[in-house]
């Protein structure tokens, strides 16, 4: 893969056209990318020469074999946030590969990330760097707590998200103690979020000519607040 692509897969697709650079990993930042990809943006995920933690995170698998025959296998896990996406690998710390992402950012409409507040500054991959050649990008960056605060530089992870969002509150036994989700609740409704803020992004340039960073995060993301007090209103029930 050389760069994006010249003519979109579906020119009837509401996204066509949208080029998407996606430097994330996990779930949060690849669901968003995932469903601006499900509307017809060509979205291109740079990964780690580790490759996404998620590749590894089965059972269950999937397998596939390329064109010269060698079986691939996958978590199912991988490929339920990452359809409809091409891939590279770079290492940010190769001279070669970070031009390379940084000619792939110049052309982009979005750039997704969900590194650690201001860990991409280092590279010139953060916000500023990359609108000084780009003015008319949109970036979404997700973190645990957001990009300004007293746990912005904080890692986020999602049942840190549950819990102190309240959340947490409302599973488990009546008298016992809170429980996690089954799910990981807070990354898919960042990642909802994320394309929800990221098409109204694009939609306020579309009147300025001049894209903007969003800022998203996990505990901002996680639904929360009236939740736990509608069922302590509903149920009379001891909050937990």
């Amino acid at each position: 893969m050389t760069g994006w692509l010249a003519a979109p897969r579906n020119a009837n697709a509401p996204l066509a056209g949208l080029k998407v650079l996606e430097l994330a990993r996990v779930l949060a930042g690849p669901f968003c990318g995932q469903i601006l990809a499900d509307l017809g943006a060509d979205v291109i995920k740079v990964e780690s020469p580790e490759g996404d933690g998620t590749r590894a995170w089965g059972p269950p698998w999937v397998e596939r074999v390329d064109a010269s025959g060698k079986v691939h296998r996958e978590a199912a896990y991988y490929h339920a946030c990452n359809r409809g996406k091409r891939s590279i690998i770079a290492d940010f710390t190769r001279s070669e590969d970070l031009t390379r992402v940084k000619a792939l950012a110049a052309e982009a409409d979005v750039v997704i990330e969900n590194f650690k507040t201001g860990a991409l500054a280092k590279f010139g991959l953060d916000h500023a760097s990359l609108a000084a050649t780009n003015p008319a990008l949109v970036t979404c960056s997700i973190t645990g707590f957001g990009q300004t605060g007293p746990r912005a530089s904080e890692a986020g992870y999602d049942f840190v998200a549950q819990g102190m969002s309240g959340l947490m509150s409302l599973t488990g036994e009546p008298q016992g103690h809170p429980v996690k989700m089954g799910v990981s609740i807070s990354d898919l409704a960042t990642g909802i979020w994320a394309a929800n803020a990221v098409q109204a992004a694009l939609l306020m340039r579309h009147r300025t000519g001049r894209g903007q960073q969003v800022d998203l995060s996990l505990l901002f993301a996680c639904p929360k607040g009236g939740l736990p007090k509608l069922k302590y209103l509903c149920y009379n029930r001891t909050r937990r």
